[in-house]
Protein backbone atom coordinates (compact mmCIF):
# COMPACT_ATOMS: atom_id res chain seq x y z
CA UNK A 1 0.00 0.00 0.00
CA UNK A 2 2.50 2.55 0.91
CA UNK A 3 4.32 1.79 -2.17
CA UNK A 4 1.34 2.06 -4.19
CA UNK A 5 1.24 5.37 -2.58
CA UNK A 6 5.01 6.34 -3.10
CA UNK A 7 4.44 5.63 -6.97
CA UNK A 8 1.53 7.72 -7.41
CA UNK A 9 3.21 10.46 -5.59
CA UNK A 10 6.30 10.24 -7.58
CA UNK A 11 4.07 10.21 -10.66
CA UNK A 12 2.27 13.45 -9.55
CA UNK A 13 5.75 15.10 -9.00
CA UNK A 14 6.89 13.93 -12.39
CA UNK A 15 3.60 15.64 -13.86
CA UNK A 16 4.75 18.86 -12.14
CA UNK A 17 8.60 18.77 -13.19
CA UNK A 18 6.90 18.46 -16.64
CA UNK A 19 4.59 21.23 -16.58
CA UNK A 20 7.45 23.26 -15.29
CA UNK A 21 9.29 22.74 -17.74
CA UNK A 22 6.63 23.46 -20.72
CA UNK A 23 5.67 26.67 -18.82
CA UNK A 24 9.55 27.38 -18.98
CA UNK A 25 9.46 26.96 -22.15
CA UNK A 26 6.03 29.09 -23.48
CA UNK A 27 7.36 31.70 -21.12
CA UNK A 28 4.39 33.68 -21.56
CA UNK A 29 2.28 33.53 -17.92
CA UNK A 30 -0.78 34.04 -19.72
CA UNK A 31 -0.58 31.02 -21.88
CA UNK A 32 0.59 29.07 -19.40
CA UNK A 33 1.06 29.76 -15.84
CA UNK A 34 4.10 27.71 -13.96
CA UNK A 35 3.05 25.74 -11.26
CA UNK A 36 4.34 27.88 -8.85
CA UNK A 37 2.50 30.72 -9.73
CA UNK A 38 -0.94 28.46 -9.85
CA UNK A 39 0.20 27.58 -5.97
CA UNK A 40 0.73 31.09 -5.06
CA UNK A 41 -2.83 31.79 -6.83
CA UNK A 42 -4.39 29.29 -4.76
CA UNK A 43 -3.04 30.98 -1.32
CA UNK A 44 -4.81 33.72 -2.08
CA UNK A 45 -7.96 32.72 -4.49
CA UNK A 46 -9.49 31.27 -0.83
CA UNK A 47 -9.31 34.09 0.37
CA UNK A 48 -11.72 35.96 -1.97
CA UNK A 49 -14.95 37.19 -0.41
CA UNK A 50 -17.24 34.72 -3.03
CA UNK A 51 -15.16 31.68 -2.63
CA UNK A 52 -16.95 29.78 -0.26
CA UNK A 53 -20.47 31.02 -2.03
CA UNK A 54 -18.82 30.07 -5.34
CA UNK A 55 -17.35 27.01 -4.24
CA UNK A 56 -21.14 25.56 -2.55
CA UNK A 57 -23.59 26.76 -5.27
CA UNK A 58 -21.82 24.54 -7.87
CA UNK A 59 -20.94 21.59 -5.25
CA UNK A 60 -24.25 21.77 -4.34
CA UNK A 61 -26.14 21.84 -7.83
CA UNK A 62 -23.47 18.87 -9.13
CA UNK A 63 -23.51 17.01 -6.15
CA UNK A 64 -27.18 17.15 -6.22
CA UNK A 65 -27.63 16.34 -9.48
CA UNK A 66 -25.36 12.71 -8.95
CA UNK A 67 -27.71 11.92 -5.80
CA UNK A 68 -30.66 12.27 -8.32
CA UNK A 69 -28.79 9.81 -11.59
CA UNK A 70 -27.62 7.33 -8.10
CA UNK A 71 -30.66 6.98 -6.72
CA UNK A 72 -32.67 6.37 -10.45
CA UNK A 73 -30.21 4.56 -11.97
CA UNK A 74 -30.17 2.02 -8.79
CA UNK A 75 -34.03 1.65 -8.64
CA UNK A 76 -34.27 1.54 -12.68
CA UNK A 77 -31.44 -0.92 -12.72
CA UNK A 78 -33.07 -3.58 -10.04
CA UNK A 79 -36.44 -3.94 -11.69
CA UNK A 80 -34.88 -4.03 -15.24
CA UNK A 81 -32.39 -6.89 -13.94
CA UNK A 82 -35.47 -8.80 -13.33
CA UNK A 83 -37.58 -7.74 -16.02
CA UNK A 84 -36.18 -8.43 -18.99
CA UNK A 85 -39.09 -6.40 -21.02
CA UNK A 86 -38.14 -3.36 -18.73
CA UNK A 87 -34.69 -3.06 -19.91
CA UNK A 88 -35.49 -3.34 -23.36
CA UNK A 89 -37.91 -0.36 -22.73
CA UNK A 90 -35.02 1.46 -21.21
CA UNK A 91 -32.59 0.70 -23.43
CA UNK A 92 -33.25 3.51 -26.32
CA UNK A 93 -33.50 6.05 -23.46
CA UNK A 94 -30.03 5.18 -21.83
CA UNK A 95 -28.41 4.49 -24.89
CA UNK A 96 -29.43 8.21 -26.13
CA UNK A 97 -28.25 9.87 -23.07
CA UNK A 98 -25.15 8.20 -23.93
CA UNK A 99 -24.85 9.10 -27.04
CA UNK A 100 -25.87 12.73 -27.43
CA UNK A 101 -22.87 15.15 -27.11
CA UNK A 102 -23.07 16.52 -23.94
CA UNK A 103 -23.00 20.17 -25.66
CA UNK A 104 -26.48 19.57 -27.82
CA UNK A 105 -28.23 18.47 -24.30
CA UNK A 106 -26.42 21.83 -22.93
CA UNK A 107 -27.93 23.96 -25.72
CA UNK A 108 -31.63 22.31 -25.13
CA UNK A 109 -30.96 22.89 -21.08
CA UNK A 110 -30.67 26.70 -22.38
CA UNK A 111 -33.92 26.66 -23.78
CA UNK A 112 -35.81 24.74 -21.33
CA UNK A 113 -34.82 25.35 -17.67
CA UNK A 114 -33.57 28.28 -15.63
CA UNK A 115 -29.71 28.56 -15.47
CA UNK A 116 -29.80 26.60 -11.34
CA UNK A 117 -31.66 24.07 -12.60
CA UNK A 118 -29.09 23.49 -16.40
CA UNK A 119 -26.47 22.26 -13.88
CA UNK A 120 -28.45 19.44 -11.71
CA UNK A 121 -29.87 18.28 -15.20
CA UNK A 122 -26.78 17.99 -16.98
CA UNK A 123 -24.96 16.49 -13.57
CA UNK A 124 -27.85 13.83 -13.59
CA UNK A 125 -27.24 12.64 -17.34
CA UNK A 126 -24.21 12.29 -17.53
CA UNK A 127 -23.80 10.25 -13.92
CA UNK A 128 -27.28 8.30 -14.59
CA UNK A 129 -26.13 5.60 -17.26
CA UNK A 130 -22.83 4.97 -15.65
CA UNK A 131 -25.18 3.92 -12.62
CA UNK A 132 -27.76 2.58 -14.16
CA UNK A 133 -25.64 0.18 -16.42
CA UNK A 134 -23.04 -0.71 -14.03
CA UNK A 135 -25.67 -1.65 -11.72
CA UNK A 136 -27.32 -3.79 -14.05
CA UNK A 137 -23.89 -5.28 -15.17
CA UNK A 138 -23.49 -6.42 -11.38
CA UNK A 139 -26.99 -8.18 -11.41
CA UNK A 140 -26.64 -10.02 -14.24
CA UNK A 141 -22.89 -11.66 -12.23
CA UNK A 142 -24.99 -12.17 -9.66
CA UNK A 143 -23.96 -16.36 -9.26
CA UNK A 144 -27.03 -18.25 -10.49
CA UNK A 145 -26.35 -20.94 -8.14
CA UNK A 146 -26.63 -18.12 -5.03
CA UNK A 147 -30.03 -17.07 -6.59
CA UNK A 148 -30.99 -20.98 -6.53
CA UNK A 149 -30.17 -21.29 -2.99
CA UNK A 150 -31.96 -18.07 -2.04
CA UNK A 151 -34.98 -19.44 -4.21
CA UNK A 152 -34.47 -22.70 -2.32
CA UNK A 153 -34.81 -21.48 0.93
CA UNK A 154 -37.19 -19.19 0.13
CA UNK A 155 -34.92 -15.88 0.92
CA UNK A 156 -37.16 -12.89 -0.58
CA UNK A 157 -37.64 -9.47 -1.02
CA UNK A 158 -34.41 -7.40 1.53
CA UNK A 159 -33.34 -10.02 2.85
CA UNK A 160 -32.10 -11.59 -1.00
CA UNK A 161 -31.19 -8.05 -1.83
CA UNK A 162 -28.68 -7.46 0.99
CA UNK A 163 -27.46 -10.97 1.12
CA UNK A 164 -27.45 -12.18 -2.34
CA UNK A 165 -27.77 -9.47 -4.85
CA UNK A 166 -26.09 -6.99 -3.33
CA UNK A 167 -22.29 -8.57 -2.71
CA UNK A 168 -22.42 -8.99 -6.34
CA UNK A 169 -23.55 -5.60 -7.14
CA UNK A 170 -21.76 -3.34 -4.98
CA UNK A 171 -17.99 -3.93 -6.73
CA UNK A 172 -20.07 -2.30 -9.76
CA UNK A 173 -22.18 0.11 -8.11
CA UNK A 174 -18.94 1.42 -6.11
CA UNK A 175 -16.79 1.67 -9.37
CA UNK A 176 -20.14 3.56 -11.20
CA UNK A 177 -20.02 5.98 -8.69
CA UNK A 178 -15.89 6.55 -8.76
CA UNK A 179 -16.57 7.54 -12.57
CA UNK A 180 -19.82 8.97 -12.36
CA UNK A 181 -18.78 12.10 -9.57
CA UNK A 182 -16.08 13.21 -11.89
CA UNK A 183 -18.26 13.05 -14.93
CA UNK A 184 -20.65 15.03 -13.08
CA UNK A 185 -18.40 17.57 -12.16
CA UNK A 186 -16.48 17.80 -16.03
CA UNK A 187 -20.14 17.99 -17.88
CA UNK A 188 -21.80 20.02 -14.74
CA UNK A 189 -18.73 22.90 -15.11
CA UNK A 190 -19.41 22.37 -18.87
CA UNK A 191 -23.13 23.84 -18.58
CA UNK A 192 -21.92 26.61 -15.83
CA UNK A 193 -19.18 27.87 -18.63
CA UNK A 194 -21.38 27.66 -21.95
CA UNK A 195 -24.33 29.46 -19.51
CA UNK A 196 -22.26 31.78 -18.18
CA UNK A 197 -23.91 30.76 -14.55
CA UNK A 198 -23.55 33.65 -12.12
CA UNK A 199 -21.85 32.86 -8.68
CA UNK A 200 -20.56 29.07 -10.48
CA UNK A 201 -16.98 27.95 -10.57
CA UNK A 202 -18.03 27.94 -14.34
CA UNK A 203 -18.17 31.27 -14.65
CA UNK A 204 -14.84 31.78 -12.62
CA UNK A 205 -13.38 29.87 -15.45
CA UNK A 206 -14.94 31.95 -18.17
CA UNK A 207 -13.78 35.12 -16.86
CA UNK A 208 -10.62 33.59 -16.49
CA UNK A 209 -10.73 32.90 -20.35
CA UNK A 210 -12.09 36.36 -21.19
CA UNK A 211 -9.16 38.30 -19.27
CA UNK A 212 -6.38 35.58 -20.14
CA UNK A 213 -5.76 35.04 -16.51
CA UNK A 214 -4.27 31.41 -16.78
CA UNK A 215 -3.05 31.06 -12.88
CA UNK A 216 -6.81 31.90 -12.08
CA UNK A 217 -7.85 29.34 -14.58
CA UNK A 218 -5.95 26.04 -13.53
CA UNK A 219 -6.03 27.38 -9.91
CA UNK A 220 -9.98 26.54 -10.26
CA UNK A 221 -9.51 23.54 -12.54
CA UNK A 222 -7.23 22.31 -9.40
CA UNK A 223 -9.99 22.92 -7.02
CA UNK A 224 -12.65 21.08 -9.13
CA UNK A 225 -10.46 18.15 -9.23
CA UNK A 226 -10.14 18.68 -5.62
CA UNK A 227 -13.53 18.64 -5.30
CA UNK A 228 -14.09 15.80 -7.56
CA UNK A 229 -11.61 13.41 -5.81
CA UNK A 230 -12.09 14.24 -2.39
CA UNK A 231 -16.18 13.84 -3.19
CA UNK A 232 -15.61 10.31 -4.74
CA UNK A 233 -13.29 9.10 -2.04
CA UNK A 234 -16.15 10.00 0.75
CA UNK A 235 -18.97 9.13 -1.20
CA UNK A 236 -17.74 5.25 -1.87
CA UNK A 237 -16.19 5.16 1.92
CA UNK A 238 -19.92 6.40 3.22
CA UNK A 239 -21.77 3.47 0.53
CA UNK A 240 -19.31 0.94 1.83
CA UNK A 241 -19.62 1.94 5.54
CA UNK A 242 -23.95 2.16 5.09
CA UNK A 243 -23.84 -1.50 3.40
CA UNK A 244 -21.94 -3.27 6.15
CA UNK A 245 -23.77 -1.73 8.61
CA UNK A 246 -26.82 -3.19 6.69
CA UNK A 247 -25.95 -6.62 6.18
CA UNK A 248 -24.72 -6.24 9.85
CA UNK A 249 -27.99 -6.61 10.97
Amino acid sequence: MNKQILKKAGAVLLAIALWHAVSLIVGMDMLLASPLKVLQRLGTIWRERDFLSTVLYSLGRIFFGFLLAFLLGIGLALPAGRFRTLEILLWPYVVTIKSVPIASFIILCLIWFTYSQMTVFIAFLIAFPVIYTNVLQGIRSTDPQLLEMAQLFRVRGIRKLFYVQLPGIMPFLTSACGVAIGMAWKAGVAAEVIGVINGSIGQKLYDAKVYFQNADLLSWTLIIILLSVAGEKLFVLLLRALYKRAVAR
